[in-house]
């Protein structure tokens, strides 16, 4: 059977809506986060490495500044590595940094961000992600629960929100999935099976290489997008018919792509479970709130009744299906070099 017109011509809507959205969003991120790593390697010394976006030969105008107690052993090194320039030096700080203030100079007139890691002796690890409106942070003796939990949460809702390919994916879903109780039982098999393949992954329990992971991510998109096409054709295949299996197999893979990102933050290590815990969170909460704009969206151009032309139903089908398979030969090719 032939799955209705008008919410599909209305999906197209809300794909350019999101679209326009999202790249709004795009621009509010100009560049990818700076990266700022703290390793403590004596009582006064610590190693820094410190990532600046760049676009082509251009370096993003922000820097790492460091308190006045502290001076550097020798000067950085800097090269480049996958479109970023990274600085590394030794700095000495005579009574530690414990209660002095770090801050990322520059930050506040750009719309980026900047994650910075400081790891302790110890083991133990703080955790801040700064943005133009908080610039700067105190260094802890041991960071709050309060604070691990919402580092994490906000790293979790911006990974997902920026994250296109997990976006599209879900956006397909909602377009392919009939009636409310099936699209909460869909999005819920999805949530299930990328948190369990979250924490493996991260714990260490399974290791999958990330390269040919993003690479079927982005296949699964092109198979949900190609379950449109079928479902409008009136040949409803195992998208349709199942929907929350799909879900959760492809759901597993997309779990291992939010644990590449994680894992290339860490976890403190005296607060593992609550790190994990409230990424995860971050992920749920940033995917609702996706699905709420798409809903909204659905709902403004079904109340402005626009007239839609019989192709509009192909627009979100081919133009998602068009983008994954893009990305599918970029990463397949990029993995293979």
């Amino acid at each position: 059977m032939k799955r209705p017109v008008r919410k599909i011509a209305s999906c197209a809507l809300a794909l350019l809506a999101i679209g326009f959205l999202w790249a709004g969003a795009a621009g509010a991120h100009e560049v990818r986060p700076g990266y700022l790593e703290i390793r403590q390697t004596g009582a006064e010394t610590f190693d820094l490495l410190w990532k600046v976006p760049a676009r082509g030969d251009m370096r993003l105008g922000i820097y790492a500044h460091m308190p006045e107690n502290c001076e550097a052993l020798r000067p950085p090194s800097t090269y480049a590595v996958g479109g970023a320039y990274a600085d590394r030096w030794t700095i000495t700080c005579p009574g530690g940094l414990t209660g002095e203030t770090i801050s990322i100079d520059g930050l506040a007139s750009t719309l980026t961000d900047v994650l910075v890691r400081l790891e302790r002796l110890d083991g133990t690890t703080q955790v801040e992600l700064l943005a133009p409106k908080s610039p700067s942070f105190v260094v802890e003796a041991t960071q709050s629960w309060l604070g691990i939990a919402t580092t994490y949460l906000r790293l979790g809702v911006e990974h997902i929100l920026l994250g296109i390919d997990h976006l599209l994916f879900v956006l397909a879903l909602l377009i392919l999935v009939e009636g409310k109780r099936r699209l909460i039982g869909t999005v819920t098999a999805f949530t299930v099976a990328h948190s369990l393949t979250l924490a493996a992954a991260t714990l260490g329990f399974v290791h999958v290489p990330q390269q040919p992971v993003e690479a079927v991510i982005a296949l699964s998109i092109v198979f949900v997008a190609g379950e449109i096409v079928h479902a409008h054709q009136g040949r409803p295949g195992l998208g349709q018919r199942w929907p929350w299996m799909v879900a959760f197999i492809f759901g597993l893979l997309h779990g291992f792509g939010f644990a590449g990102a994680l894992t290339e933050v860490g976890l403190p290590e005296q607060a593992i479970p609550l790190a994990l815990l409230f990424f995860n969170v971050g992920v749920e909460v940033g995917q609702l709130l996706f699905i709420a704009a798409v809903l909204i969206v659905l709902s403004l151009a079904k109340r402005a009744s626009i007239p839609q032309p019989a192709w509009a139903w192909r627009v979100p089908a081919y133009g998602i299906g068009a983008l994954a398979t893009f990305w599918t030969l970029e990463r397949v090719i990029g993995f293979w070099r």
